[in-house]
C-alpha cells in the first residue's frame, strides 16, 4: 500500500484536490495531478537530502498547499511525517526534536526564528522555495499497513506530552468516518478549519476528503467568525468541520443566514450546547452531527447519518468498532479500530520506539516491531462516558485532569511547569473553569512567594510569562491567588476540590 501511490497517483489528473486561500487574499485551484506532481518532485529532493524509509520529518507549516505537498512526499517514499502547529514556541519544538529526532525539516519562513530558537541540529528546508518542486520526480515504494506513516504529540496529562506513532493503515482506515460521519461525497469542497499539526488536521483537512472523491479548502488565515461564514458562502463548502469553539463564536458573534451549498456539518472535541445547535439547524437548515476520537485512536463514535442528533451526545461507535463502558470508563477493542496507533515514541515495550531506543538505527523508526492493536489489549480511553438505553453516547469527563478548551486538549503539567519557573511563584495548579464559549478555560491557582504581592498586574504579567514559556492557547485566562493549595496527604494537588471551588 501506499496513500500517494493508491490515492493522489491514481486519481484523474483533472479531478480538483485543493482550493487554496492565501493571507494576502490570493486563491488558487489546485488538480490531482498538480499535487501528485509536485509532492513527487519534493519526494526526490528529500531523498537528495538523505531522507529515507523510516526517517522522520518534521513539518511546520501553515495551512498551505505546500504542508500537504510535504505530507504526501513523505508518505511517497515511506518517511515519517511530524506535523507541528505554529502555535508552537521554542521549548515546545525542542521537545519534539528531542523524542522524535528528525532527520530534516521543512518550515515555513514565517515560522524561521522560532525554530531557529530551538536550536535543531538537522537540516532544514524553508518555505517558499521554488528548488524544492524543480526536480526529477521519484517513484512510490511498497508500504505494509505497520508501517510507521505519522507522528502526532498528545496534549500530556501527567508529564510531558507524548508522540504518537501511526502507521500507514492510518490513512487508509479514514475511509470509514470520511464515509459515516464526515460524510464527504465525490464533488464535494470539504473544509475542515483545524490547523496543520493538529490529530483533526491530520485526518480531515485532505486525506479523508480524498479518499471520498472530494476537494479540500485550505484558508492560510486565523479564525474570524464574519470571515469564516463569507468564504462558506463564496467558496460554496458543502461539508464544514470546525471545533466546538467556533461554531460557538460564530452563532454569538455574527449573524448566521442560509447557505445553499452546505449538506454537512460536523463537529468533534466536546460537546455542543443544545441552543448552539438550535441557532444553526434555524439558520442553515443543517445539523450539527458530533463525534469523538483521541489521537491514540483517531475517529471512534459519530452521530450517525439519516438520524436526527441529540444534543449532548457524541453519536454512536462507527461501524465495526466496538466499544464498551466499564466502571463509567470507555474502552475499546482496538483490533476493531482501523485506525488505532503502534505506540509512544521510546515506548519498546509497545513496539514502536523514537530513535533514542536501542531497537533501531539513530534517526529512524522501528519498521517490523509488534505494535498495541496486534497485542489485543483494551484501550481505556480515560474518559468518563455514559450511553442511553438506544446507544448513544455522552461524554461527562476525564478520568484524568486534561483540560479541553475550544477543542484543544491542554495538559496541566505543562501550564503549572512554566507558571513556576516564574520569579514570583511558589506552587501552581492548572484546572478548568468553564466557559460559555470555549466550553472551558485554563485556570490558575497560585501561590506566591513571601516576597511576592498579588495584584492584577501580576496576574497579567504570568499569564504573558506562560505565553513565552509554552504555546499561547495553553496560557491561564483566569488566575486566582491562594494561600496555600489543596492537597492529599501525599502531598498531591486535589485539582478536582480545586474545580469543585472554583
Amino acid at each position: 500500500m501506499n496513500f500517494a501511490r493508491d490515492v493522489v497517483d491514481a486519481a484523474p489528473p483533472e479531478r480538483p484536490a485543493l482550493v487554496e486561500l492565501r493571507r494576502d487574499g490570493g486563491r488558487r485551484e489546485w488538480t490531482m495531478g498538480a499535487v501528485a506532481d509536485g509532492a513527487a518532485r519534493l519526494a526526490g529532493t528529500l531523498v537528495r537530502c538523505g531522507v529515507g524509509r523510516g526517517d522522520v520529518v518534521m513539518t511546520i507549516v501553515g495551512n498551505r498547499p505546500e504542508w500537504v505537498l510535504t505530507m504526501v512526499a513523505c508518505f511517497r517514499i515511506g518517511a515519517v511525517v511530524l506535523p507541528c502547529t505554529e502555535q508552537l514556541r521554542a521549548k515546545d519544538l525542542r521537545l519534539r526534536l528531542d523524542h522524535a529526532r528528525p532527520r530534516l525539516i521543512v518550515c515555513d519562513e514565517r515560522n524561521a526564528a522560532e525554530l531557529a530558537a530551538a536550536r535543531p541540529d538537522c537540516a532544514v528546508l524553508t518555505i517558499p522555495d521554488p528548488s524544492l518542486f524543480s526536480g526529477p520526480p521519484v517513484d512510490a515504494v511498497e508500504l505494509s499497513p505497520a508501517d510507521p506513516c505519522l507522528i502526532t504529540f498528545t496534549s500530556g496529562t501527567a508529564g510531558e506530552p507524548k508522540g504518537v506513532l501511526h502507521g500507514q493503515r492510518y490513512l487508509a482506515g479514514q475511509a470509514l468516518q470520511a464515509e459515516r460521519w464526515l460524510d464527504a461525497r465525490p464533488g464535494d469542497l470539504v473544509w475542515c478549519t483545524a490547523a496543520s499539526g493538529w490529530s483533526k488536521s491530520a485526518r480531515n483537512v485532505f486525506i479523508a476528503p480524498w479518499l471520498r472523491g472530494a476537494a479540500a479548502l485550505l484558508h492560510d488565515g486565523r479564525f474570524d467568525p464574519h470571515e469564516r461564514l463569507e468564504l462558506l458562502a463564496r467558496e460554496r463548502a458543502n461539508v464544514l468541520c470546525m471545533a466546538p469553539t467556533e461554531y460557538r463564536v460564530i452563532a454569538k458573534r455574527a449573524t448566521l443566514s442560509a447557505l445553499p451549498a452546505l449538506r454537512g456539518l460536523v463537529a468533534a472535541g466536546e460537546a455542543l450546547n443544545p441552543e448552539v445547535l438550535r441557532v444553526w439547524e434555524e439558520a442553515t437548515g443543517v445539523t450539527i452531527r458530533d463525534g469523538y476520537g483521541q489521537t491514540e485512536t483517531g475517529q471512534l463514535t459519530g452521530a450517525p447519518l439519516g438520524e436526527p442528533p441529540r444534543p449532548g451526545s457524541m453519536g454512536r461507535p462507527l461501524p465495526g468498532v466496538d466499544l464498551r463502558i466499564d466502571d463509567g470508563e470507555l474502552v475499546a477493542d482496538p483490533a476493531t479500530v482501523p485506525t488505532f496507533f503502534l505506540g509512544y515514541l521510546g515506548d519498546a515495550d509497545v513496539g514502536a520506539t523514537a530513535a533514542r531506543s536501542p531497537l533501531v538505527p539513530p534517526r529512524s523508526v522501528a519498521l517490523d516491531v509488534p505494535d498495541r492493536r496486534s497485542a489485543g489489549a483494551p484501550w481505556r480511553t480515560g474518559d468518563r462516558v455514559r450511553q442511553d438505553d438506544d446507544g448513544w453516547l455522552y461524554f461527562e469527563g476525564r478520568t484524568d485532569d486534561v483540560i479541553i478548551s475550544a477543542g484543544y486538549r491542554i495538559g496541566p503539567f505543562e501550564v503549572e511547569s512554566a507558571l513556576v519557573a516564574h520569579p514570583a511563584v511558589a506552587e501552581a495548579a492548572v484546572v478548568a473553569a468553564p466557559d460559555e464559549e470555549r466550553g472551558a478555560i485554563v485556570r490558575a491557582v497560585i501561590v506566591l512567594r513571601d516576597e511576592a504581592t498579588a495584584s492584577e498586574a501580576l496576574a497579567r504579567e504570568l499569564q504573558e510569562h506562560v505565553k513565552r514559556e509554552t504555546a499561547p492557547y495553553k496560557y491561564p485566562r483566569r488566575v486566582d491567588f491562594a494561600d496555600e493549595l489543596p492537597k492529599t496527604s501525599s502531598g498531591k494537588i486535589r485539582r478536582a476540590l480545586l474545580r469543585e471551588r472554583g
